[in-house]
């Protein structure tokens, strides 16, 4: 089971984390990712964390957003700062094993002044 959280109302140029809680231990979860799906189209990869320390991200949000793995806490993490309006969306947290993908619920992130 994985539950997001973090998501919001924020103006441009601000930060917002996003968690997504594992119910498991997110060392043992090969690849995980954060995908969001703006309003009215598609759901796209932004991050993704594959062990045992690979990390990639979409063009537009290099630089900009950070994915990493709290395994203390069995949390995967997304900051995001320098948001931008075309950020706003709704934002996923997905963990890959073998053939099983398991899905969040989503979480809302809005940028508007």
């Amino acid at each position: 089971q994985l539950v997001e959280s973090g998501g919001g109302l924020v103006q441009p140029g601000g930060s917002l984390r996003l968690s997504c809680a594992a119910s498991q231990i997110i060392t043992n979860i090969p690849i995980m990712a954060w995908y969001r799906q703006p309003p009215g189209k598609q759901r796209t990869l932004v991050a993704q964390s594959a062990l045992p320390r690979a990390t990639n991200y979409e063009s537009s949000v290099e630089g900009r957003f950070t994915i990493s793995r709290d395994l203390a806490n069995h949390t995967l993490l997304l900051r995001m700062s320098s948001l931008k309006p075309e950020d706003t969306a709704v934002y996923y947290c997905q963990a890959r094993r073998g053939p099983n993908t398991y899905w969040g619920q989503g979480t809302p992130v809005t940028v508007s002044s």
